[in-house]
């Protein structure tokens, strides 16, 4: 079964991507509301990939997308974010994203997203 780490500051999103994700038969390992919980929990929970978003109360995503990238090369990181600029994008992708999920998204496309990313 593979692992996934949700961050995303609001409480809500984090549980409609866990119940998205777990009714798929991912396994949810942790869930953050903050960038310097998802860098930790990023390495105690070793997961198979993280949903991150940009937007955090104490750093940026891109932010956090560098430090986990930088302490763990191989993580395949997903941005879910409502900030669809593109150049925020680019910049992402960039870090070493994989994809980027513009809010507000359906659960076929974060479905369709995470599947890919987790057959690579």
């Amino acid at each position: 079964m593979k692992r996934i780490l949700i961050v995303d500051d609001s409480f809500y999103m984090r549980t409609m991507l866990k119940n998205m994700l777990t009714d798929a038969g991912y396994e949810v390992v942790g869930e953050a509301p903050n960038g310097q919980t998802a860098l930790e929990l990023a390495k105690e929970t070793t997961p198979d990939l993280i949903t991150l978003d940009v937007i955090l109360p104490d750093n940026t995503g891109l932010d956090v997308l560098k430090g986990i990238k930088k302490d763990q090369p191989e993580m395949k990181v997903i941005i879910v974010s409502a900030v669809g600029q593109e150049v925020i994008v680019n910049e992402a992708l960039e870090y070493g994203a994989l994809s980027y999920i513009v809010k507000p998204f359906s659960e076929e496309k974060v479905l369709e997203v995470v599947n890919k990313a987790l057959q690579d």
